[in-house]
């Protein structure tokens, strides 16, 4: 039983085939997953899609790439859906330096906004951060709130300290490339009680499947990596990350 904690049906790409991948991925042993937004309107149709079907939830939050209009009032609506049944955690939420087309300032300024509103609900944050890592773990060591730092890119070190925080790291498809020496290292670092796995689909498509537009069933090769690198069985494995996502997202 395998649990994608992070994907995107309420892409583009998947949404007019849903129904088709998540089946696909029920029969890969995919039971679980979290369809996650980035802004407002994605977070809408998140929720729409979670209650399409059963083992499927979502995450709402307004990320650091599309929170440059970002409003009072947008905020309000997400602070609304998070009183949803099927809603288990507020994100994507972060910072991210790649992109120079948000001011920093705005980014920090919708990202704390919105760690008030998790400490509101008492829910878990999913975390984008992108050569933000050290700003990233300054404004959460400073709210108290708890979570998983998605499709995690940096160092073993900041891992640790991450998870001294309480929060999970959580491995994409990045983990199965021949040459990603550092997530590789992040995955045989980390204790398995601390490790998620996703697919940020429809993006990254682990090996041996690069190339191709990813879904929830591929999460099962990022599983099979983490077990090879901590030379453990699959099962064990897919069990363990499953009873982690379950925790993270307090889903009883």
């Amino acid at each position: 039983m395998y649990f994608d904690t992070h994907c995107h049906l309420n892409s583009e790409t998947l949404y007019s085939t849903r129904h088709e991948i998540v089946n696909r991925a029920r029969e890969n042993g995919v039971t679980t997953m979290c369809v996650v937004g980035y802004d407002l309107a994605s977070s809408i149709q998140a929720v729409d899609i979670a209650h399409e079907f059963e083992g499927v939830y979502a995450v709402v939050g307004i990320g650091p790439q599309d929170c440059l209009h970002t409003t009072s009032e947008d905020l309000m609506k997400i602070d609304n859906l998070l009183d949803d049944e099927k809603v288990v955690a507020l994100g994507e939420i972060g910072l991210d330096y790649y992109w120079d087309t948000v001011p920093k300032i705005k980014q920090l300024d919708v990202f704390k906004a919105q760690l008030e509103l998790a400490k509101k609900h008492d829910v878990p944050v999913v975390i984008h951060s992108r050569d933000a890592l050290n700003d990233t773990y300054e404004v959460l060591a400073k709210s108290g709130v708890k979570g998983i730092m998605h499709c995690y890119s940096g160092s073993v070190e900041m891992a640790k300290r991450f998870v001294q925080l309480g929060y999970y790291i959580s491995l994409a498809g990045p983990v199965t490339f021949k040459n990603a020496r550092v997530p590789k290292e992040v995955a045989g670092a980390i204790p398995l009680e601390y490790l998620l796995v996703e697919t940020d689909s429809p993006y990254m498509a682990p090996t041996p499947l690069r190339g191709t537009v990813n879904e929830p069933k591929n999460v099962i090769y990022t599983a099979g990596e983490v077990a090879k690198l901590k030379n453990l069985a699959v099962e064990e494995v897919a069990q363990q990350t499953t009873k982690n996502a379950f925790n993270a997202f307090k889903i009883q």
